[in-house]
This record gives C-alpha cells, sequence and structure tokens, in this order.
C-alpha cells in the first residue's frame, strides 16, 4: 500500500489584497511549518518522494519543515484574486472578506466552471491537471509528500470523493494552513484515508497558531 499526504502551506499573507502580496509566510506561518517539520521527525516519517509547488509559500513551508523538495507546478493554487475580480466585473460581486468567503467561493466555482469568468486558466483544465498529477501519484509502495495550497487539496478531495461543486467549497474552506491530508493507493484505488488533520498544534497551549487564513 502507498501513501500519498497532502500539506497545505503555513498561513501567509492575510492582510493581502492580490496574489503577488499574499505569497509569502507569516512568521506564524514559519512557525507553523517548523512544528510540522519536527512533529513529522518525532513520529518517525519518511518520504520516498517530496513534491512542491512553485509558489514562494510552498517552498517556504518545505524550507521551515526542514525538507527539500522537487517543485511542480501542478500542485499550485488557483487564480482565486483573478477570478474573485472577474466575477466582480462580469456580474457586480462584491470582493470577499473574511466573513463572505464562505459564500463567495461557491459563486466563484460555479461561475468559473461555465466559463462566465476568467483566470489564469480554464476550470477544465485545472481540474483535469489534479487529475494527472493524482494518477501519476498514486503508486503503490511508495511515500509521497505534498506541500501544495487549499484549493489543490478540495480539487483531490472532489476526484477521490466525487463530489459536487458545493461539497468542493465546504472542503476546501474549513482547511487549516500546514494540516494534513492523507490517501491511501492500493491496487487500482485511491481512497481517503485523513482529512485536515493539525496534530503538531492540538497541545492547549499552541491553540493560537490554528488558522484558516
Amino acid at each position: 500500500m502507498g501513501d500519498i499526504i497532502l500539506v497545505r502551506h503555513g498561513q501567509a499573507n492575510s492582510h493581502a489584497t492580490c496574489e503577488e502580496d499574499y505569497d509569502r509566510l507569516s512568521d506564524l506561518g514559519r512557525s507553523q511549518a517548523r512544528m510540522l517539520g519536527n512533529w513529522l521527525r518525532d513520529h518517525g516519517y519518511e518520504f520516498d518522494h517530496i513534491l512542491s509547488g512553485t509558489l514562494r509559500r510552498h517552498r517556504q513551508t518545505v524550507a521551515e519543515m526542514g525538507f527539500q523538495a522537487d517543485e511542480d507546478a501542478r500542485l499550485n493554487e488557483i487564480d482565486y484574486y483573478g477570478l474573485s475580480a472577474s466575477l466582480k466585473e462580469r456580474k457586480g460581486e462584491p470582493l470577499p472578506s473574511h466573513d463572505t468567503f464562505s459564500d463567495h467561493m461557491p459563486k466563484v466555482f460555479a461561475a468559473w466552471k461555465e466559463a462566465e469568468i476568467e483566470g489564469n486558466e480554464t476550470y477544465d483544465a485545472f481540474e483535469d491537471r489534479i487529475a494527472t498529477l493524482l494518477a501519476e501519484a498514486a503508486i503503490p509502495g511508495r511515500r509521497l509528500l505534498c506541500v501544495t495550497s487549499g484549493g489543490v487539496i478540495g480539487m483531490v478531495m472532489r476526484h477521490v470523493l466525487d463530489l459536487d461543486l458545493m461539497k468542493l467549497s465546504r472542503v476546501i474552506l474549513p482547511i487549516w494552513n500546514t494540516s494534513l491530508h492523507r490517501l491511501h493507493v492500493r491496487g487500482g484505488e485511491t481512497n481517503l484515508a485523513g482529512y485536515n488533520a493539525i496534530p503538531h498544534l492540538e497541545a492547549p497551549d499552541r491553540a493560537s497558531a490554528r488558522t484558516h487564513f
């Protein structure tokens, strides 16, 4: 049996208004990543291969975890800032805040899938790149670690669990920074074995280190 372990990056610049400003870890994000790396080593985790997206927050997370990774742009996040701007321009939908994000995301995915709004790739291209990556990653007997983003993790869940767009959004929204998501590869099947775990942050004195944004 093989394992694919997906990790969301540490907290980025949550006060940003564009992707360029968002794409860097906060001091807390760096600390979260260090705690995760230490937890994995303390619990005997070893990996046959480590991948990360090419975004700065992915690379910084890997470095703070104390690992080295090969980069794969298919693990990069969707262009949510661009899609949000397109939704505002085409449909007058206000840009999201932390309080409105849960209502905003399903609207973005629905409009994106219907090609009513544009980002840096089509919805179908995003869905296909994650499906292709997942198929290549599903190697029995191998333990693979992937450092990525919440949208990618959500799309992996869509493929594995056959989620509709509303459920896809609901899966993405609760994802913690530096959370662990585990898939088991057995024969020709890839099955969900764990979702949104933060064992490195469960101690009461680390409650303030648990973040979604």
